[in-house]
């Protein structure tokens, strides 16, 4: 093939901020395999925005209805489910804050759960914006995962998250 034969090249332009996230071998179907509990939403921003596929800066987001109240969003799935990979987005523009996402797991229908993470995000408007966690796990099947969100450590916020993603 020489330099300037390029007709059989297969080719895409990639955007900087996908808005929909690349297709994924083992990605559990949430809303067809849990249902969803909550404590809260504001109506422009509904739980149902966490999991309708678009991801990355700019993208569509849950948000809580509620200022300076730690929410909650538990997924109670139909059959255990053996999660391998957890996969979510927060993003914070307009204020400066320190949100924090725990994320606990169930066996044994919500009786008990333990944790499996705790982290910390600091956002600044002129500083970082966007966080985007790929956590990998090794659990035996789970019954429910347990999101609990602090909007801010330090003051006043309101809990948000862009998009949650699972894998078998």
């Amino acid at each position: 093939m020489n330099g300037t034969d390029n007709t059989r090249l297969r080719k895409r332009l990639m955007s900087e901020h996908s808005s929909t996230p690349p297709e994924s071998q083992g990605e559990i179907d949430i809303a067809s395999h849990a249902t969803v509990a909550y404590s809260s939403e504001d109506p422009h921003h509904p739980l149902e925005h966490l999991i309708d596929g678009h991801c990355g800066r700019g993208a569509t987001r849950w948000a809580s209805g509620r200022p300076d109240a730690t929410e909650q969003i538990v997924l109670e799935f139909d059959q255990a489910q053996r999660i391998s990979r957890l996969v979510y987005e927060v993003e914070e523009c307009s204020q400066p804050r320190t949100q924090q996402v725990r994320v606990e797991v169930s066996s044994d229908h919500g009786r008990a759960y333990r944790q499996v993470l705790a982290q910390d995000y600091t956002f600044s408007p002129q500083g970082a914006t966007f966080q985007h966690e790929d956590l990998r796990l090794d659990l035996p099947p789970i019954t429910h995962l347990s999101l609990t969100i602090v909007p801010n450590k330090d003051g006043s916020g309101v809990a948000t998250l862009t998009s949650l993603r699972l894998f078998a």
